[in-house]
């Protein structure tokens, strides 16, 4: 009977109990996709990490939902860079410094800054947006109880895709973003029939220092609404330089806190407003658990 290593990580926050949730599953190279993905099902938390040997990279990861794999996430990178840092797998003291993780969508580095391991901030680069299907406001507002007349005017609703393709949705507040009931039913069909793994609808300022402020759904059986979403933050940050709806391609972006576990990720986009090259999604990771899995 196997025994792996894990560690359960809250990731973009210091503070243990908030953020976003993940468990990190150490030495994985052995485990078949359908037991990674019954892993996921009992740790039941957004996503689950499973880190493996990688011929291309420092390390190779995997993430799964409680349901399905999912090719690119922030918080699982976030989460499993901490990981491997203050396991000692990948030594870190202090400084600049990066790992190569190697994902389903390819290689992304992250950036692991800071005085000590234990104050580090790790800032993933995101793939090139891509932008994709525009939506009518018809096709979209019924599933979240939203009208035409809640979304921020004369920019569209559209699937932007930074290593995952997730629908954006911009509302004019925080008031009108509060308001949102999923129609499960509803949601399920649109996504069926979409381009898109999830959605992110925000509105700006942030609810305290930041300058967004977001609420991010998934799919049933899965967690219906996911506490801190890094890589929908990174197609949020390409989806509002790219339509001039934010001055400065450099902002801090919030989620979460309705849930009772805030978070907060610093964003850099980086290139043009017509040719975004990549986005930068960073922020800090507490350990809450560390343990072993006994299959």
């Amino acid at each position: 009977m196997p025994v792996l290593p894990l560690l359960q990580i809250d990731a973009f926050t210091t503070e243990p109990l908030s953020g976003n949730p993940c468990a990190v599953i150490f030495d994985a190279d052995e485990l078949s996709v359908e037991m990674m993905q019954k892993i996921a099902r009992e740790m039941n938390l957004s996503e689950t990490a499973f880190v493996m040997a990688s011929d291309n990279a420092d390390f190779r990861a995997r993430y799964f939902t409680p349901v399905e794999e999912i090719p690119l996430a922030g918080h699982p990178t976030i989460a499993t860079t901490h990981a491997l840092v203050e396991s000692g797998r990948f030594p870190f003291s202090g400084g600049s410094k990066i790992m190569q993780l190697e994902l389903q969508v390819g290689i992304i580095p992250v950036k692991i800054s800071g005085q000590s391991a234990q104050e580090a901030i790790y800032t993933m680069s995101q793939k090139k947006p891509q932008f994709l299907k525009s939506w009518q406001p018809e096709q979209v507002c019924p599933a979240f109880g939203l009208t035409a007349a809640d979304l921020l005017p004369d920019v569209p609703i559209q699937t932007v895709s930074t290593g995952t393709p997730q629908l954006m949705i911009p509302v004019k507040n925080q008031h009108i973003l509060h308001a949102i009931e999923l129609d499960i039913p509803r949601y399920i069909e649109l996504r069926a029939n979409g381009d898109f793994f999830s959605t992110h609808i925000f509105c700006l300022p942030g609810l305290e220092k930041g300058q967004t402020f977001a609420r991010h759904f998934v799919t049933p059986p899965d967690l219906i609404e996911d506490p801190f979403t890094g890589s929908a933050t990174g197609g949020m940050g390409a989806y509002l330089w790219h339509y001039g709806i934010i001055d400065s391609p450099i902002f801090v972006a919030e989620q979460g806190h309705w849930m009772g576990r805030p978070g907060r990720a610093q964003v850099e986009v980086i290139g043009q407003r017509s040719d975004i090259e990549t986005v930068k999604v960073g922020g800090p990771a507490k350990t809450v658990v560390r343990g072993e899995l006994l299959l």
